[in-house]
């Protein structure tokens, strides 16, 4: 099954990872956001077709990174990855439980995906990216999603608000 994958870097030079929600496949992991390629869609037109959707943002998509194969217990994936530039939006995670900015020399202090490690090490210089140690500051939070009862209209009845 083709995936692909955004790597979208600011003007710090840092990218954007987003944590898998948690019960889901791969949940409590990160990930370059992205998702599946439906049958006969360009996988550059499929990526910006999942930003909008996960991130509510548009992108320019840009060069090819090398493709991942990788083989998951529920099935192979072949990762597509590709450079992207937001165009317009603030990204926001609809499918995520956090987003954040990190510096490649960040990318070990986050416990990613398995393919995702294998662009990881297409990114930085020394190609460490799976030590599951704590958050480093200089990775920068760009936003949480709220949990489902804190966001649903009638909560704040519910607590007495």
């Amino acid at each position: 099954m083709d995936v692909v994958c955004g790597v979208i870097e600011d003007s710090e030079g840092r990218f954007l990872a987003c944590l898998r929600p948690q019960g889901r496949h791969l949940g409590g992991l990160w990930e370059f956001p992205g998702g599946k390629v439906e049958p006969g869609e360009d996988p550059q037109a499929a990526l910006a077709r999942e930003l909008e959707e996960e991130l509510g943002i548009r992108v320019d998509v840009r060069e090819a990174l090398r493709p991942v194969e990788w083989h998951y217990a529920n099935g192979a994936i072949r990762l597509l990855p590709y450079h992207c530039r937001i165009l317009e939006g603030d990204p926001h995670p609809h499918e995520h439980e956090r987003l954040l900015w990190c510096a490649p020399e960040d990318f070990r202090t986050l416990k990613w995906a398995d393919a995702d490690v294998l662009v990881l090490g297409q990114l930085s210089p020394d190609g460490a990216a799976r030590a599951p140690i704590a958050l480093d500051s200089t990775c920068r939070v760009v936003v949480e999603r709220k949990p489902a009862e804190e966001t649903r209209p009638d909560a704040a009845m519910e607590s007495g608000a």
